[in-house]
């Protein structure tokens, strides 16, 4: 069974590991991506402000993956889609449907639009995004810290 909650100062390291593990395993640890963020192994602490809020997914007591809400750059009216990640032999379970929709649903309180930067290669993921009716972009919005990234969405509410 899996438990859906906000996260805990000791799913640091869990989180963490989670997402530079996905990003690893698919080539895509590099520079300009979340493998990098300077509060990534900090994010308890990074989402303890208001209009910001990260979950985990717990299984078995075990952190498998995560997903958060945050302001996007100096907006204060477009939030992002930050470090939607599941650890690869917890995927295919619907815990990413679990995240999305308590996240839009954070951020449709919060925001009036959600952007996310992602990558092509990501097929599963931007599938996702789509199903949950993110708009691909031809480009980002100015303010993304995640150069890296070839692929954009944004979601209005």
């Amino acid at each position: 069974m899996v438990k859906l909650r906000e996260i805990a100062e000791k799913d640091n390291q869990a989180v963490g590991e989670i997402v530079q593990a996905s990003l690893k395993s698919r080539g895509l640890n590099l520079p300009g991506t979340a493998y990098f963020d300077p509060y990534l192994f900090s994010l308890y602490d990074y989402y303890q402000v208001p209009q910001r809020a990260y979950w985990v997914l717990e299984e078995e007591g075990r952190v498998v993956g995560g997903c958060g809400i945050g302001p996007f750059g100096e907006s204060e009216t477009v939030g992002e889609l930050q470090k939607l990640y599941i650890r690869d032999e917890a995927q295919g379970r619907g815990y990413a449907h679990l995240l999305m929709e308590k996240a839009l649903a954070f951020a449709e309180d919060n925001y009036e639009a959600v952007y996310i930067d992602t990558f092509a290669s990501l097929k599963e993921a931007n599938k996702l995004y789509e199903k949950y009716g993110f708009v691909k972009l031809t480009e980002p919005i100015a303010g993304s810290e995640h150069n890296a990234c070839d692929t954009w969405y944004l979601k209005e509410f």
